[in-house]
């Protein structure tokens, strides 16, 4: 029961963070800003190390969603899952993975839609900054 609360605060903080970038606000009017640029790096941060403890929840729970190119193994502690999670949602959300660690199981599907999100985020940005000119 636990599990699913914490995925689900998790999913409702990357939610917002994301929605962020949906509702009427007017950005400083300058183009580039460092306003502009703390706050797209905030919205990445909050979306990596959100899906970075999906993918540590899952991994804790016996339901692996990333390996190392061997067999699955789920008997590391949770400081090293957590640093895992986290460089593999961080290369997952920056490019298309380094192929150190490889997505497994339902893991393939988060993958999708966390590089999904990290493509569409600038996209976004941009398209806010100009259309509210």
């Amino acid at each position: 029961m636990f599990f699913y609360f914490l995925l689900a605060l998790i999913l409702f903080f990357i939610v917002m963070s994301l929605r962020t970038l949906f509702v009427p606000y007017r950005l400083k009017e300058k183009w580039v800003s460092f306003e502009n640029f703390m706050y797209l790096f905030f919205v990445y941060i909050t979306i990596m190390i959100g899906f970075g403890l999906i993918y540590t929840l899952f991994q804790m729970n016996g339901i692996p969603v990333y390996n190392a190119g061997q067999s699955p193994s789920l008997t590391y502690d949770f400081f090293h899952t957590l640093h895992t999670s986290i460089y593999f949602s961080g290369v997952t959300l920056f490019s298309v993975g380094f192929g150190d660690l490889m997505p497994v199981g339902m893991g393939r599907m988060i993958v999708i839609v966390e590089a999904l999100i990290g493509y569409t985020i600038p996209a976004a940005f941009v398209a806010r900054a100009v259309l509210e000119r």
